[in-house]
């Protein structure tokens, strides 16, 4: 069975961060890790973000979380771990997610998202075992951060 795990980089929404840790908790997700400046459920007084409350409904409360400030420390961690690191990013490098998800043969995926206007920074990218992308059909750029997930999540899912 696959096994994902959520990056969340500097995405500065916490709507965001509620929404994507509901939609995480309904694919079974089993941990999300928050770096840069990504808000976290609670503070360092353990007081609840009412903001990823609002839009998680409990799901933040389920789904295991971790708030490590340097990103490159966690992809490491995770690759010595056996995880593939994949940035869900457009890039001239990047791969249709389905043909991803069609090709795919590591049952342990690491899926970073980063922030909703300036994406995963180039270094990060350098980083990752594949850069995957949804591909646009309208006039905008972009979907949300936290609905873009969702769409990657359970195509992921689909293997």
């Amino acid at each position: 069975m696959l096994n994902i795990t959520l990056i969340l980089h500097n995405i500065r929404s916490a709507h965001n961060v509620g929404s994507i840790f509901r939609t995480a908790e309904c694919a079974g997700v089993k941990k999300i890790f928050l770096t840069g400046y990504t808000p976290s459920p609670t503070d360092k007084f353990d007081r609840e973000n009412k903001e990823i409350s609002k839009t998680a409904l409990g799901a933040e409360k389920i789904v295991q979380w971790e708030k490590e400030e340097n990103i490159k420390t966690q992809i490491t961690k995770l690759k010595k771990e056996g995880f593939q690191i994949i940035a869900l990013e457009q890039s001239e490098k990047s791969l249709d997610y389905k043909n991803f998800a069609r090709e795919n043969k590591n049952e342990k995926l690491a899926l970073i998202l980063g922030n909703e206007v300036g994406g995963i920074e180039a270094e990060i990218l350098a980083l990752c075992d594949q850069i995957i992308e949804i591909p646009m059909r309208g006039e905008k750029e972009s979907l949300n951060v936290s609905v873009a997930v969702g769409i990657a999540i359970f195509r992921l899912l689909e293997l």
